[in-house]
């Protein structure tokens, strides 16, 4: 089994946070993540090759802003709320609050738009 590095909370950093945040594919899936809860990479319908969702869950993963863990053959993502919470205050609340649904899967945008 392939182990996925997730830093420590003393070791997340904002400039690594803002650079995860800063692409538009990885603020959706936050964005996603936030309004619908953990889910497994699988589950995101973006028009994208796997490898590059791949990277964009690895750049979210080592900055810190989602935990990954494996059950079966799948990996389930969730955000680090209470870390990100707790090193910087209302940070992902803004951040998600001014984040505007990506279009990539119309369905799920516009219930989840109405859930922010």
């Amino acid at each position: 089994m392939r182990f996925l590095y997730h830093p420590d909370r003393k070791d997340i950093s904002l400039p690594g946070v803002l650079y995860a945040l800063g692409d538009p594919v990885r603020l959706e899936i936050v964005r996603l993540l936030a309004t619908q809860g953990e889910q497994c990479c699988a589950g995101f319908d973006f028009a994208i090759a796997k490898s590059t969702m791949s990277n964009h869950f690895k750049i979210l993963r080592e900055s810190g802003v989602v935990l990954t863990r494996k059950e079966g053959t799948q990996h389930i993502n969730q955000l680090r709320c209470e870390d990100l919470e707790a090193l910087f205050p209302g940070l992902l609340d803004a951040v998600l609050r001014s984040a505007q649904p990506l279009g990539v899967c119309p369905s799920i945008a516009q219930t989840t738009a109405s859930q922010i």
